[in-house]
């Protein structure tokens, strides 16, 4: 959220393509934020002066949910599923 003067702007600024991260620096009174590959390439810069900076946030990457943080009962349906699977390879087998 950057001061425009008689209002206030937002910017948001997303790494657009899987690999890539989003890089925060601060110097010299400007927040330069870039979006960066995986090689360390800036894809996009973003400039603002300091002083007219009222907010900077910063969300984390969403990470996939591990098995053991599913529900208990989205975990017995992939069970019951895999056993069918099971099943069905079985009985094709015979």
């Amino acid at each position: 959220m950057v001061d425009a003067g008689d209002t206030t702007r937002t910017y948001d600024i997303v790494a657009t393509r899987a690999g890539r991260r989003v890089d925060t620096t601060i110097r010299r009174g400007v927040v330069e934020i870039a979006e960066v590959t995986r090689g360390g390439t800036v894809v996009r810069t973003a400039r603002f002066m300091a002083n007219r900076v009222l907010a900077l946030i910063e969300y984390p990457a969403p990470r996939p949910v591990l098995p053991e943080e599913r529900p208990a009962d989205q975990k017995t349906a992939e069970k019951s599923a895999e056993k069918s699977g099971q099943k069905a390879r079985s009985a094709d087998a015979a």
